[in-house]
């Protein structure tokens, strides 16, 4: 019965910043990812898969497209008592702000959450790739006796310069906590205790496994977490509100032994998505027995004719004509015409078919259709939602000079060529 008395809350970030041009015209979990999913379907199928079905997503920027994936897809039945809402900044007679951060978009929300008389919430983030049993987490956390419990990934001290770090003792509760520690610090006494990496991950710990990251992912005992934001004005928990707890009550670790990645930057969306698409992919997404779930769009299966296509995914609704495509996913409805070739591309797809009127108009206008056109050349890129790629352009393929920035119709960043949604790119251009 404890999983009924569990509710999840995904935070669904703020502007998306480090995600822009992707977040311009939608809200960060609404991101597309993979080829046919949004980056929201992650948190949420690991929900649904651990047995968890009262889930709130908290977001306040662009959040149209979330609102129509979120009410296209998760529908429970009568009989389970499940739901996914998005909970919206909303103006009331308490506050008319928007949310300051995590710990302020909770604490704005608690009017709602309290209706579910729930006795634990688990706090989740909506920019990161994983599969976890928080079942197994939420049994760890009662087990401990903790107000709190925190999931935390073994990292090596290389990489917790850009993670926050949890010092613990030998049976995972948690002592300290040190954000972000410069490449420089002294940070060994935060190292994990031998017995309890052997405790949590069955084997020795070494260079690769010696300190423990926060992952960003909470377990709170209802009434006090209630009480804590209620006392705590801060805006974040990890910077301001994990730490306090830390002082003032148990918190326990739960040490994760599988695939995390945060997918927050353009760089590791792009990284992530192209791993996907390798031989052996660090995320498994052909697990039947806890699948990732997303809207079911009844399209046909992808058409291929005449192509060179490796180490690559292509969605359901593509049609693809006489092309070379490696290292790359082909997302829904997209249409790839002879002669083009991809290497290292998300192509994010498109929302609709154009109708042969409509294509017949883009020929007088002498503007592209959407999809890729015949002979274009395209390298290490993203092309977001029906953007139109003429015939003949060249993309990140020519030896010419590229700085990082945002501009008409496209943005470059970390040497990633992202084509914006909607974009128009006229035949022959040059990027």
């Amino acid at each position: 019965m404890k999983k009924q008395s569990t509710v999840a809350i995904v935070l669904g970030g703020g502007k998306g910043t480090r995600l822009y041009p992707l977040t311009k015209d939608r809200s960060k979990p609404a991101v597309p990812f993979a080829g046919k999913y949004r980056l929201v379907d992650i948190p949420i199928s690991n929900c649904i898969n651990s047995g968890f079905k009262k889930i709130y997503i908290l977001t306040q920027f662009n959040s149209a497209s979330l609102h129509n994936h979120i009410s296209n897809t998760y529908i429970f039945d009568t009989f389970s008592n499940g739901f996914v809402e998005i909970l919206a900044a909303e103006q009331t007679f308490h506050s008319n702000d928007w949310y300051q951060g995590t710990a302020d978009a909770v604490r704005k929300n608690l009017n709602h959450f309290r209706d579910q008389e729930a006795e634990y919430y688990i706090i989740l983030s909506g920019d990161q790739l994983y599969r976890m049993n928080y079942d197994d987490m939420l049994q760890t956390h009662i087990r401990s006796g903790a107000t709190l419990t925190i999931a935390a990934k073994t990292i090596s001290r290389q990489e917790a310069t850009g993670l926050g770090i949890m010092g613990c003792d030998e049976e995972g509760i948690i002592k300290k906590f040190y954000e972000k520690p410069a490449p420089d610090a002294d940070i060994n006494e935060y190292r994990a205790s031998e017995k309890l990496i052997q405790s949590s991950l069955g084997r020795e710990r070494n260079a690769s496994n010696e300190y423990l990251a926060s992952m960003g992912i909470y377990i709170f005992n209802a009434r006090e977490m209630e009480k804590i934001l209620e006392a705590n004005k801060s805006a974040d928990f990890g910077k301001e509100i994990i730490p306090e707890v830390i002082e003032t009550s148990k918190v326990a670790a739960y040490v994760f032994d599988g695939f995390w990645e945060d997918i927050g930057t353009i760089k590791a969306f792009y990284d992530t998505n192209i791993d996907i698409a390798s031989i052996t992919p660090a995320f498994n997404f052909y697990d039947e027995s806890a699948p990732i779930y997303t809207h079911r769009r009844h399209l046909p299966a992808t058409k291929v004719n005449f192509c060179n296509i490796s180490s690559s995914l292509t969605s359901e609704g593509s049609i693809i004509t006489n092309a070379y495509i490696v290292n790359s996913i082909i997302g829904v409805r997209t249409l790839i015409e002879s002669g083009a070739s991809l290497d290292g591309v998300y192509c994010m797809g498109a929302s609709y078919y154009e109708s042969e009127e409509e294509k017949v108009s883009n020929a007088k206008k002498k503007i592209p259709n959407i999809g890729i056109g015949k002979a274009t050349i395209i390298r290490k890129a993203i092309i977001d939602q029906n953007a139109r790629i003429g015939d003949g352009c060249r993309i990140g393929i020519d030896d010419v000079e590229r700085e990082d920035g945002d501009y008409t119709n496209y943005s470059i960043h970390d040497g990633i060529i992202i084509i914006h949604k909607n974009a128009i790119i006229p035949h022959g251009t040059i990027l």
